[in-house]
């Protein structure tokens, strides 16, 4: 399964399915594998860096960087794991899961200030002033009880976005 000559058998489909906890529908499945295959230019089995900076919306996200050092490598079940996340039937938490890895660049499990700083900095380039956005970011900490000193850990992450009225939609084109 994942490159282009290989097709997908329904065991295939069923297990990519319980694989991404049934958040896309067989067809999606279908739809995405062809994708798949598409971006896979050398048939390897899974998509490299450079072949999902090939995809324009991918490639113009200013998250894309840091986003790239989670899809590198990604074979067919994980390719559709991770867009699962994207997807409107994905919890809340799956998608918080997700923002929390973009800003723990370093894998340790935890986001500092400095973190925060950075995915800031790449969302908003030059707009506002990194004095502007410490400002900011020290308020929103405060508010949530935290302090620019404050370790936070994916729990946190979750205590401070997952609110009722918030909404996390991506729309991740299948066909």
């Amino acid at each position: 399964m994942g490159n282009a000559s290989s097709m997908l058998t329904q065991y295939d489909i069923e297990d990519v399915q319980d694989h991404c906890n049934h958040l896309f529908s067989q067809q999606e499945i279908v739809s995405l594998y062809q994708r798949f295959c598409q971006l896979d230019r050398n048939s390897k089995g899974f998509i490299s860096a450079d072949e999902f900076m090939s995809v324009p919306e991918f490639a113009m996200n200013p998250l894309s960087q840091r986003l790239l050092k989670m899809v590198d490598g990604l074979n067919f079940k994980d390719f559709v794991a991770f867009l699962s996340t994207f997807s409107a039937k994905a919890s809340m938490a799956q998608k918080i899961e997700l923002i929390f890895k973009v800003y723990d660049s370093d894998c340790n499990g935890k986001v500092t200030f400095d973190n925060i700083m950075e995915v800031l900095r790449d969302l908003t380039g030059s707009f506002i002033s990194d004095k502007q956005r410490e400002e900011v970011l020290s308020q929103v900490l405060h508010e949530a009880g935290y302090t620019r000193d404050s370790l936070l850990l994916l729990n946190d992450f979750i205590k401070i976005l997952d609110h009722p009225g918030l909404k996390m939609e991506v729309e991740v084109p299948i066909d």
